[in-house]
């Protein structure tokens, strides 16, 4: 192992992190908005709206993020659409990650008992109150493990943007591998990158699901 290696260019594996970072916080800052809206169409069965969501929830699992990616970066510019590897990026995450979302926030809807939308509007709230007051924040609650898997799948997913010329984590570990051929090293810091964004995220998410069941939400 080569540490003057690893001390030399580690500088461009923190830029890579941040620039990775930043795209999969707003994609997923959009993914859940994305899941939320889409989620509550299916809970309410609204015809047009429900069939829609339901179409783009196995459009996008079903397609790979990469192939959306290519779409998006080397499809779209020849309709006239034109966008920034990083915005390409960001939409491609939105899109993916907003149907592992719905389906999410659809399992914790249905796991909220109906009897609390019934008491809800029992005492004179209208079903857009009795589902932000009452029903949505006992599915958050419920949804919390599988949101926290989301988010670092999606994370992980970003691998794949260094194929529209993203300089991600994994970007700069295939230039450095082809620059200099320090494979080892190079492999060693992307792991390590990974491992510093991803584990802070998956203990977070542990404790908060064991507060949560404390509080009575998971049972």
């Amino acid at each position: 192992m080569d540490f003057s290696f690893i001390r030399r260019f580690a500088p461009m594996y923190f830029d890579a992190a941040r620039l990775t970072l930043g795209i999969a916080a707003l994609g997923i800052l959009f993914s859940v908005l994305i899941g939320a809206l889409c989620s509550v169409t299916e809970y309410y069965k609204l015809p047009i709206l429900r069939r829609i969501a339901s179409a783009y929830v196995e459009l996008s699992r079903n397609t790979p993020l990469l192939v959306q990616l290519f779409f998006l970066y080397f499809g779209l510019p020849k309709l006239g659409i034109r966008m920034s590897s990083g915005l390409c990026g960001v939409v491609g995450l939105s899109f993916l990650g907003g149907a592992y979302m719905t389906e999410s926030f659809r399992a914790g809807l249905e796991a909220v008992e109906g009897v609390q939308r019934e008491a809800a509007l029992s005492l004179g709230l209208t079903p857009l109150q009795s589902m932000g007051y009452v029903i949505f924040p006992q599915a958050l609650a419920l949804s919390v493990p599988s949101l926290v898997a989301n988010v670092i799948f999606l994370i992980k997913e970003t691998s794949v943007f260094s194929a529209i010329a993203l300089a991600d984590l994994m970007y700069v570990a295939k230039d450095l591998i082809g620059l200099y051929y320090q494979t080892e090293e190079a492999l060693f810091m992307l792991v390590l990158f990974y491992l510093v964004l991803l584990l802070p995220i998956s203990i977070l998410g542990t404790l908060l699901e064991r507060r949560l069941r404390y509080a009575g939400f998971g049972d």
